[in-house]
């Protein structure tokens, strides 16, 4: 989504594509969905074992959120939530309770940021700072077992929407927006034994609200929006950290921005985002890449599809949540699963 803060009290300015969905849809004030799949409002009809199927809702709703898994427990953090707009609230869902919880927020409050797990800690970087066009270059580490943050070495640049992906003992931050650049194609990598962060080579395709996953020991960056607002990007990028070099990718069918990319089952799972523009929505579609046979294909369609979500995966079973289910400030807690087949 696009950076706009919504109504809180205060000066902010609420973007067009924001304020054009509230318009439409007479409301005032922020905008708080259950959206099922047909559009309509309410908890999400049942489906087939084969398809998506609903958990318990997050006691958040947001968007633009962050997310990554430790051990049985998923941490969704961060976002803009229709109350105070930017926050750095985290929230913890216990997968095999079924069960949500707060926990330590972050330090800041910040959307758009990027996270990872990493050698059972977080990692989130960057962010788009509440009530400006400021981004953080911030790198903060939370500790599960103390229920703390720690801040690191400041990134080499202050930007929102890119990727995080941690792959080995390092996290690679890619592509995303700068106050001054909306398709930025640094990569910058963080070495976590020495705190401390070097250049890579760049990103063929600049580009922001990407996606990106490690699969392989590779770096994959998908889709994303070449600009400012409009238009969504189909690229799909490999990076080989070993041959320290950038390759293409089969592209995906579905041209999306603002949505989730992760890795299960031999395969890259890529799910929600939006079409932006006259007419845009959020995309329901799901693609999966298998890397054997350099190709696509499409699974299960989401029940809620939702843009600025959260995803992570254990045992092949794939998490989608929070999120916008409409293009611009919408909010949900909803938190959806698929069970991902192995790549044959």
């Amino acid at each position: 989504m696009s950076q706009v803060e919504p109504p809180t009290g205060t000066s902010s300015v609420v973007g067009r594509i924001a304020l054009a969905t509230v318009v439409a849809l007479g409301f005032a004030g922020a905008i708080v969905y259950a959206a099922t799949r047909d559009g309509g409002e309410g908890k999400p009809t049942a489906r087939s074992t084969d398809s998506w199927g609903s958990l318990a809702p997050s006691p958040l709703e947001r968007t633009e959120v962050g997310a990554a898994r430790i051990g049985d427990r998923i941490y969704v953090v961060g976002g803009f939530d229709p109350v105070e707009g930017t926050t750095g609230a985290m929230a913890r869902y216990d997968i095999s309770a079924d069960q949500w919880a707060e926990v330590t927020p972050l330090p800041i409050a910040v959307n758009h940021a990027g996270m990872a797990a990493l050698k059972d800690r977080l990692y989130v970087y960057g962010g788009n700072l509440g009530g400006t066009e400021r981004k953080s270059d911030r790198l903060y580490r939370y500790d599960p077992r103390r229920d703390g943050w720690k801040r690191l070495a400041d990134a080499p640049s202050e930007r929102g929407a890119m990727g995080l992906v941690a792959i080995g003992r390092k996290l690679y931050a890619v592509g995303g927006y700068t106050v001054e650049d909306q398709t930025v194609r640094e990569l910058a990598i963080y070495d976590v034994r020495r705190d401390r962060w070097r250049a890579g080579p760049d990103l063929p395709t600049g580009r922001n609200h990407v996606g990106a996953a490690a699969l392989n020991g590779r770096l994959i960056v998908t889709g994303g929006r070449p600009g400012d607002v409009n238009g969504g990007l189909a690229t799909v990028e490999s990076y080989d950290p070993r041959k320290r070099r950038w390759s293409a990718l089969p592209p995906l069918a579905t041209a999306r921005s603002g949505h989730a990319a992760i890795a299960a089952r031999g395969r890259l799972i890529v799910f929600g985002g939006e079409e932006l523009g006259a007419g845009g929505s959020t995309i329901p579609q799901v693609e999966a890449y298998n890397p054997r046979s350099r190709s696509w294909s499409s699974l299960p369609e989401m029940i809620t599809p939702r843009h600025g979500l959260g995803g992570a995966q254990m045992k092949g079973r794939i998490y989608a949540a929070e999120g916008g289910p409409v293009p611009g400030l919408a909010y949900s807690g909803a938190l959806e699963f698929l069970d991902v087949s192995s790549s044959g």
